[in-house]
């Protein structure tokens, strides 16, 4: 029996590439176990997805400030790296493939350990500190970003994409807008975003010659009733609302950001700041501008002005961005990880 470990988890980054690898993976795998966190994103998601097994780890995270609980990390990363030994021993993986993130760590520690391939992939324009540790033991580390690969173990592939997202139709969106005008698809990631929110809630009337989707994110909703304005917590057919959008308001989280760029959608990228984050989000973004893909609004520089201003301009010179991408080869990347994944593991 061919199986493969799946992991990887916290962020919706983290999880959505093994979605949109999972279809053909079982083509070629008899069994997929998935390992991951118990309270984490990737549970919700990943056991609504028939024929996947999921078992539970535990999981060390670093808190990314000055705190007592982070001395405690060596012994929790050791508990949790024999814990998946044993796991790993009783599923007899013939590969583990990881996606990184805190999750990923001990399951590819003890696979290192018992002798298992593994390939783990990095979105993002430079590596977070999971894959960072990863490196060292897996076998091959594939990447989004070209400029990425500084090691001999690191190929090139892009972004693996989710099947789903070029299947959208407008005709799915029940926005209820009564202009036709540009529309502007506004999300902050799969946990929302309340700078981003609070802006857009005030920029409303500055807007009204663009219908506006704001996509919130749970329990961020807020009673505006405008007839250029439509409210949604979480959009589980997202592609729908792609459709029907002209250009698209987001975070630079590296899984939206190439899902936006497969679709030739201009975007301006409103990047997570380094207050709240590595500031993986800013190189991401920064990258993208280099490319011509995206303009930029920085979190620090947001304001009802700067949001209507830099919306007005990224409309201006849709033209140009759509050109842009459409000279770049911009295919998704599932076949090739695919068939990397499948030459390891025989």
């Amino acid at each position: 029996m061919r199986t493969i470990v799946l992991t990887g988890g916290g962020t919706a980054g983290h999880i959505m590439p093994h979605v949109a690898l999972i279809p053909e993976l079982k083509k070629h795998f008899d069994r997929i176990v998935y390992l991951g966190s118990k309270n984490g994103m990737e549970k919700d998601i990943i056991t609504n997805i028939p024929g996947i097994e999921f078992i539970e780890i535990e999981t060390v995270k670093l808190i990314r400030k000055l705190t007592l609980k982070n001395l405690l990390i060596p012994y929790k990363l050791i508990k949790s790296i024999n814990q998946c030994k044993k796991i790993l021993k009783k599923v007899k993986p013939n590969i583990i493939f990881s996606k990184g993130g805190f999750v990923s760590v001990p399951v590819c520690y003890a696979g290192k350990k018992l002798g298992i391939k593994i390939i783990s992939h990095e979105s993002d324009y430079s590596f977070g500190l999971a894959n960072k540790l990863i490196l060292r033991k897996c076998n091959l580390m594939l990447t989004s970003f070209r400029e990425t690969c500084k090691n001999d173990k690191c190929i090139y592939t892009g972004s693996p994409i989710r099947d789903d997202i070029f299947k959208g139709d407008k005709k799915n969106c029940e926005c209820g807008f009564k202009k036709k005008q540009p529309c502007i698809l506004i999300f902050g990631g799969s946990l929302g975003a309340k700078k981003i929110n609070e802006v857009v809630f005030k920029s409303i009337d500055k807007l009204k010659d663009f219908n506006i989707i704001h996509i919130v994110g749970k329990n961020n909703t807020k009673n505006i009733e405008k007839p250029n304005y439509f409210q949604i917590e979480f959009a589980k057919n997202i592609w729908d609302y792609f459709n029907l959008a002209d250009l698209v308001v987001s975070r630079a989280g590296a899984n939206s950001i190439f899902e936006i760029l497969v679709l030739k959608k201009p975007m301006l990228l409103i990047p997570l700041g380094k207050t709240q984050s590595r500031g993986d989000q800013i190189e991401n973004a920064e990258a993208f501008k280099r490319y011509g893909f995206a303009s930029v609004l920085y979190e620090e520089e947001l304001t009802p002005v700067t949001l209507f201003k830099s919306i007005t301009n990224l409309n201006k010179n849709k033209e140009r961005y759509i050109k842009r991408m459409e000279e770049v080869s911009s295919v998704p990347s599932n076949k090739l990880v695919l068939q990397k994944i499948l030459d390891l593991s025989k």
